[in-house]
């Protein structure tokens, strides 16, 4: 049965509308709000140390072989008595434990703590926000950490940003899959709206798309 053109043209359009909205929108999947302030402050992710990782090594009762160190760019450190450990990857109780089987050659029982001091962070654990901000840039990931204050270390978006459009892409451990979310950073910097606030995990990445206008 042929449906009369009104109603033909009347869908065509419905479909036009569905599917500009929808690039208007960003598309993608929706993350529930965060507050401003955590009400509760929650643990994060145990720390991975990264390179560059400024570290603090504390040997107990052997202070020769305590040593404050950054990690090379391989990945690895040197201390007293011990070559190119490698480091990366590691938490520091991982690393610390590994030291302590590394120095048992040449003292009974050490008793090994490290500290990160001053931390970049491992690819995996920093939030990259790129396109249209003021100064894209690698964030190391802290625990309760919303896109307002990623936003925030990064001065905010550029002047023609299209911030309703942003995706923020995150890599799904479940699934093995990357899925991205649909931000609304204009509301949120522009309008204050709570709402549009979310909070990120390890790994994120903020894409902020320019405006065609």
């Amino acid at each position: 049965m042929r449906l009369p053109r009104v109603f033909v043209v009347f869908g065509l359009v419905s479909v036009a509308s569905l599917a500009l909205s929808s690039c208007a929108t960003g598309g993608g999947h929706e993350l529930p709000p965060a507050s401003y302030v955590a009400t509760q402050e929650h643990a994060g992710e145990e720390y991975v140390i990264g390179p560059l990782d400024q570290l603090n090594i504390f040997v107990w009762r052997n202070p020769e072989l305590s040593a404050k160190v950054q990690v090379r760019p391989d990945g690895r450190i040197t201390t007293p008595l011990i070559n190119d450990m490698p480091a990366v990857g590691k938490t520091p109780a991982m690393l610390a434990d590994d030291m302590k089987l590394a120095l048992s050659e040449y003292i009974k029982d050490p008793i090994v703590s490290v500290i990160v001091e001053n931390f970049s962070g491992t690819f995996s654990q920093q939030i990259r926000v790129v396109g249209a901000t003021e100064k894209p840039a690698a964030i190391p990931y802290r625990a309760n950490m919303t896109v307002l204050d990623a936003m925030i270390a990064v001065g905010g978006l550029s002047e023609y940003a299209a911030g309703n459009r942003a995706k923020l892409v995150r890599y799904d451990r479940n699934t093995g899959k990357q899925v991205e979310y649909h931000l609304r950073l204009s509301s949120l910097l522009k309008g204050g709206d709570s709402s549009a606030n979310v909070r990120l995990q390890p790994g994120d990445v903020i894409i902020i798309p320019t405006s065609m206008f």
